[in-house]
């Protein structure tokens, strides 16, 4: 329940006790009452109404909030959740019914699920929480889509050796385990964390835990040289760099130039200082001649493995698309691979799940490259795990987003 401030009075300049200009004051006192700020319902409504596949929910929801500025931190909670519950449960929904009603709707059963999971079946879920298609490009099991319909996790990466300061510091957080895990925290308290005095002093990141797998599974090691070929906003960047004790030179590129720019300012808050960004569109001219002991291919993908995190996506995303985006993937591997010196490393993450994404691209790339040798991969996160081709990382077992991860060494000479 939020309630809305009360309305402030206008201001009306006392008139003159002699000769005052009785027809002005009359129009100011039918001047209307500055409008009441939305509710958490109508903005909720606003984002839905203007989400689509080229205006993704969480942009439009960003742009939203920014514009009211007199909105409460815990009111622009509750417009999030009531988006994400939206999309979260849109195959319950009619869509004949008003959009406030559904809104209302998804609301009720994503607090039921919460309270009574068990509630649902296991084939009404498979059957309403994802698009039909999903199962031709993957086989989708029902504690997968359960996990879908939960309530996402809030994970950090703290600096190295910081884990334990920092969740003492922040308190509410459960820190993952010990040795380098002990810098991964969930955070299940309810401050703004952007807004913490850790956060501004670069103490932690906000980084899914799968997303921290993946730069553990590279582990690079100080002095050596890197590139992450498809960094976007930088977090395995700054992750790759802090493993690296900020020695050697990390390369970080992305095709989008204001990507690079929110990567900088990300660096320059968390003082990572050994690493060059540049601009890549993916082909086969490369950013530098350097050649690498380690390359990162986190390639762009259907995201499939952040539909728990962003359920919009779900509704947008085509099986189409999924075909496209393997083939995308297989030429910036392809591409990237160039980099990697005689003995070097090459990874290539995606968050998705889908087989032509993860199976098809890591089959194609060795088809096309007998020179890079197929490197099992454990799961860095697990005590106990064995390893492994081609890792999947599950969000139902793991708590963060759907990952799939294999890696290469090159041949020497």
């Amino acid at each position: 329940m939020f309630t809305r401030p009360r309305r402030a009075l206008p201001q009306y300049r006392r008139p003159a006790e002699h000769g005052g200009d009785l027809s002005r004051m009359k129009e100011r006192s039918q001047a209307p009452f500055p409008e009441s700020p939305p509710s958490a319902s109508e903005l909720a409504e606003r984002v839905v109404r203007a989400a689509d596949r080229e205006h993704p929910a969480d942009d439009v929801l960003r742009a939203e909030l920014r514009g009211q500025r007199s909105l409460s931190r815990e009111a622009g909670a509750q417009v999030s959740k009531l988006v994400f519950s939206y999309f979260r449960w849109l195959g319950w929904l009619d869509r004949g019914s008003p959009v406030r009603e559904r809104i209302n709707h998804a609301w009720d059963l994503a607090e039921r699920y919460a309270a009574q999971p068990q509630s649902f079946t296991d084939a009404e879920l498979l059957s309403r929480a994802v698009p039909d298609w999903v199962a031709t490009v993957m086989k989708p099991s029902a504690d997968w889509v359960r996990a879908l319909q939960a309530e996402p996790r809030l994970w950090l990466r703290a600096h190295r050796g910081q884990g334990r300061a920092v969740a003492e510091k922040l308190g509410d957080c459960r820190v993952l385990g010990a040795g380098s895990l002990g810098d991964t925290l969930e955070y299940v308290g309810r401050s703004d964390l952007f807004r913490t005095g850790a956060f501004h002093a670069g103490a932690f990141e906000l980084q899914d835990i799968n997303s921290q797998a993946v730069g553990f599974i590279c582990s690079p090691r100080p002095g050596e040289k890197w590139w992450d070929a498809c960094a976007g906003e930088g977090g395995k960047t700054l992750h790759l760099a802090d493993l690296m004790e900020n020695q050697g030179l990390l390369w970080a590129s992305d095709r989008t130039p204001w990507r690079l720019t929110k990567l900088k300012r990300r660096a320059a808050r968390a003082r990572v200082f050994n690493y060059r960004a540049t601009l890549w569109d993916g082909g086969p001219r490369l950013p530098t001649k350097t050649q690498f002991d380690g390359v990162l291919v986190d390639a762009p993908c259907s995201g499939i493995g952040t539909w728990q995190r962003n359920p919009h996506a779900r509704w947008t995303i085509t099986a189409q698309d999924v075909k496209e985006l393997s083939e995308v993937q297989t030429r910036l591997l392809l591409n990237a691979a160039v980099g990697v010196k005689p003995g070097g490393r090459l990874v290539y993450a995606a968050c998705t799940l889908a087989r032509s994404e993860t199976i098809g691209v890591v089959a194609a790339f060795e088809e096309r490259c007998p020179h890079f040798t197929r490197e099992p991969v454990r799961d860095p996160l697990a005590s106990v795990a064995a390893p492994c081709d081609l890792l999947y990382l599950w969000p139902q077992e793991t708590g963060g987003n759907g990952m799939c991860v294999a890696a290469w060494r090159r041949a020497p000479g």
